[in-house]
């Protein structure tokens, strides 16, 4: 079984990634479950999916300790790196997130968001290009899997530059 939590702020796609992740994961034949919270503001609040990952059945849906986290914003990494498993993976946007605090993980800073910006032109992919970035970090599901799931939710007439982000991620997370 494996937790991951996917943290930022409102408006970054956030709460799309994890949906995706867990779709991806299903696609596989795994179990998934993907939970989601975040603040009353419509953008710029504290935003956070959770998925749980197995090959077995998933008894709890909310994650106590998670074996990776995806931070995309300084606040969100200084607020859930605490629920990081010693030795677990952190995945930060060094787009976003100047400061890591000090913890016993693998960490893996990437600047998702420039690479979003000067890859696509546009920061709204980040939350592609950070999903590519963790399956190419971390390989908890299968490219073709996460391909599938993006192209099965990203809307109509966007699959083409979402498949890019992807690959941008892939590539950026096999580096790391």
């Amino acid at each position: 079984m494996t937790s991951i939590s996917l943290t930022g702020t409102g408006g970054q796609g956030i709460i799309l990634a994890g949906i995706i992740l867990a779709e991806a994961a299903i696609i596989e034949g795994k179990q998934a479950i993907q939970t989601q919270s975040y603040g009353p503001e419509a953008r710029g609040g504290a935003s956070k999916a959770e998925v749980i990952i197995s090959d077995e059945h998933i008894d709890y849906p909310k994650i106590v300790a998670a074996d990776i986290l995806l931070a995309m914003s300084q606040e969100a990494c200084a607020k859930y790196a605490g629920i990081l498993k010693k030795g677990g993976k952190l995945v930060v946007d060094a787009t976003n997130v100047d400061t890591i605090p000090q913890i016993d993980a693998d960490v893996v800073s990437v600047g998702i968001t420039k690479a979003a910006r000067d890859n696509l032109k546009k920061d709204m992919f980040a939350n592609i290009v950070a999903l590519g970035v963790l399956v190419g970090s971390t390989g908890i599901v299968g490219r073709q899997a996460l391909v599938e799931a993006v192209l099965a939710r990203v809307p109509k007439g966007t699959e083409e530059v979402n498949t890019k982000a992807l690959e941008i991620g892939f590539t950026l997370g096999e580096k790391k």
